[in-house]
């Protein structure tokens, strides 16, 4: 009874690694495939950096403390890693002197 149940066992945790693996291999391929995609996208987003900041002369400190954020926040707007909020996109057009649209139009592909 008790070699029953271990290799009963035994076969669930074989499938159960089999379906790991299976899966994965699934996400392994999707992100492969999705190379191009988060090539293009890194190099528009930090664009916003090279567009505003070192333009005008900035350090990401003094920009990041005029808006009122961490030096992180804004080095995860610049990298790409996340998006300033609207009103903190609107304190970045007022501190670079432009416009949102402006900030926008500039990290953003041609349509």
């Amino acid at each position: 009874m008790l070699a029953g149940i271990r290799w009963i066992f035994n076969l669930a945790l074989l499938a159960l690694t089999f379906y790991l693996i299976f899966l994965a291999i699934r996400a392994l391929r999707v992100y492969l495939r999705s190379k191009e995609v988060r090539r293009e996208e890194t190099g528009l987003r930090q664009n916003l950096g090279e567009v505003l900041r070192v333009e005008n002369r900035m350090t990401q400190e003094f920009a990041a403390q005029t808006v009122g954020v961490s030096r992180q926040a804004a080095s995860k707007w610049e990298s790409g890693a996340s998006d300033p909020s609207t009103a903190n996109l609107i304190a970045l057009a007022k501190l670079y002197q432009t416009t949102v649209e402006e900030i926008l139009h500039q990290i953003a592909p041609e349509q």
